[in-house]
Formats: C-alpha cells, sequence, structure tokens
C-alpha cells in the first residue's frame, strides 16, 4: 500500500521548511511570498497531500467536530432542526456528528462518552435520561434542543410546548368541542409535563371538569398513536376531539379512527402539534400547530457558537 504522504513531504517537493507549509495549510500564511504559497499549494496538489487534522487537534485541543444527539432522527421533526444546525456550524469550519439515542438511555451514555474521548468540541443534545449534573461533568460545552425545565446549568433552545397546547385546544373549543381527549408521548425517562399541565390549565380555564380516562400515553410513533385512540373510543363516552403531542401521534390516531369508519372532522376532530411535511399528505390534511424546526436548530449552534468563542 502506497505510504500517505506527509507535510515533510510537501516540504521537500516545495523546497521550504515544515512551518512554511504549516503557515500555508492553517491559513497563517500573511508573511509568506506570493511565489512561495504557490510552490506549496502545487506541492500539496501534486503529492496529494491531506492536512492531518487529528494531529493538529492534539497540539490545538480543538477538532472542529461537534455532536448532534437526537432521540430519534427518524421523527420527521428533527431533519429540519439538523439541517438548521448544519447550515449554521458549516460556516464556522465545524463538521457536525450525528447520533441517534433511540430512546436508550446507554446509547445516549455511550455517545456522550464518545464525544468526550474523541474530543469533540461540543455537544448539541435533545436528553433522554441525562441529567444536569451528567452533562456537566463532560467538561465539553453543550446546549440542549427542546422544552426541559430540568437543566439550570445550560442554554435550551425550544419551542414553547405549552402555547402550543393552548393554541390548539382552543382551536378545538371553539369548534364547540368539549370532551377533548390527550395523547401523550411516552419517553423512557423524565415525562414532559407541558403539555399535560397545559390542558389542565385549559380546562380548568374554560369550566370544564377533568377527566382521566380522556388522557393516554404512549409511545411516541404511529403505532402509539392508533393505540391511543383506539382506547379513547372504548369509552362509554368517547372524546369528540383529540389533540396529540405531535403530529407522528395524530397520524397513528388519523389512522386508527379510517379503521374505526369515523369520517374525520365530521365525527372526530383531530389536531397535531409540529406541522411535518406528511401533514399535508394525510386525508384529510391534518390540522397541526407549526413548530420553526430550521430555526430552532439554527439558534441552538448560535448558542453554541458564542460558547465556543
Amino acid at each position: 500500500m502506497k505510504r500517505r504522504p506527509t507535510i515533510i513531504d510537501v516540504a521537500k517537493k516545495a523546497g521550504v521548511s515544515k512551518t512554511t507549509v504549516s503557515r500555508v495549510i492553517t491559513g497563517d500564511g500573511a508573511n509568506v511570498r506570493e511565489e512561495t504559497y504557490q510552490r506549496v499549494q502545487e506541492a500539496i496538489e501534486e503529492l496529494s497531500y491531506t492536512h492531518n487534522a487529528v494531529a493538529s487537534s492534539l497540539r490545538t485541543d480543538h477538532t472542529n467536530i461537534i455532536m448532534l444527539s437526537l432521540p430519534d432522527i427518524t421523527n420527521p421533526f428533527w431533519p429540519a432542526v439538523a439541517r438548521g444546525v448544519q447550515d449554521r456550524m458549516e460556516t464556522e469550519g465545524y463538521a457536525v456528528v450525528f447520533a441517534n439515542s433511540d430512546w436508550d438511555p446507554q446509547r445516549e451514555k455511550m455517545f456522550l462518552e464518545m464525544a468526550r474521548r474523541n474530543r469533540f468540541d461540543a455537544i448539541l443534545i435533545n436528553p433522554v435520561s441525562v441529567s444536569n449534573d451528567e452533562l456537566k461533568m463532560t467538561h465539553i460545552p453543550t446546549v440542549l434542543i427542546g422544552s426541559h425545565e430540568d437543566f439550570p446549568d445550560f442554554d435550551i433552545v425550544g419551542s414553547d410546548s405549552y402555547g402550543a397546547t393552548q393554541l390548539a385546544l382552543s382551536h378545538l373549543y371553539d369548534f364547540g368541542h368539549r370532551r377533548i381527549g390527550l395523547i401523550r408521548g411516552k419517553r423512557q425517562s423524565r415525562p414532559g409535563h407541558s403539555r399535560l399541565r397545559s390542558y389542565e390549565d385549559f380546562l380548568q380555564g374554560k369550566g370544564l371538569p377533568l377527566d382521566n380516562s380522556l388522557i393516554v400515553r404512549v409511545p411516541f410513533d404511529e403505532v402509539g398513536g392508533r393505540q391511543a385512540l383506539r382506547q379513547l373510543l372504548t369509552l362509554s363516552h368517547p372524546p369528540t376531539a383529540v389533540l396529540a403531542a405531535n403530529d407522528i401521534l395524530a397520524i397513528g390516531a388519523l389512522q386508527a379512527a379510517h379503521e374505526s369508519g369515523l369520517s374525520v372532522p365530521d365525527q372526530l376532530s383531530i389536531v397535531g402539534i409540529d406541522d411535518i411535511f406528511a401533514a399535508s399528505a394525510t386525508t384529510p390534511s391534518l390540522t397541526t400547530v407549526a413548530k420553526p424546526q430550521y430555526e430552532i436548530g439554527r439558534q441552538a449552534a448560535e448558542f453554541l457558537l458564542d460558547h465556543l468563542g
């Protein structure tokens, strides 16, 4: 196998010192003569030399790599967030490594250890089970994405899930619904109470009774959404409308409604939250509350860059 060319090989071919080559490669070539600069560039091209970023990171303690850890990259909400992160970080010369935890606490811890072991410069994370103190112990600049109330030591970028729930419930209330079901997403760890709290506050504000049988907690996927609606439909007094914690759950509920022969929205209204692309492709199109996915990603990246300074 042919040996990979080194910075010494480039220096010999260009007839300059290794320090001069290093200055050209790292962009610190202001004091390098134009003729010398061109010779170095030609040598790099002829030898197909690639700068060893790993070796540089050992000297500078920077890898220009960050980790984006998400619970489920197959959820259509996250790709736009990830794109917002990547677009912003790329402009500053950072690469983004995606880590999909699959809602698994052990996988999440494994990825965090990987980030620490490989000297990643920073972490963006939507936590599954890791705690505030555990994140602090990584000693890596970290920003959280999502709605989290138990991370006082970190910047957090998310959307107003409480307000989105209020907006969706107001929409259903204005259409005459008084018995509204809530499909919550079940996480492996922290429950995420903002939607539930908003639901309870809304009912109290409207003078409506709280019926716990109308609240169903299922996994964050379409199967969970179908399961939840089937359960709600078995009630002696089923809801006339359902709010799902996200569009994936709402689409599952919509499928279950069709399977049960119910006409949506004539016989049952269903509302989701997120406004993913698939919401517009259902029959009928899903009513949903939009969240600024791409902007969330970009803002999280901005906060992270502030920390990296």
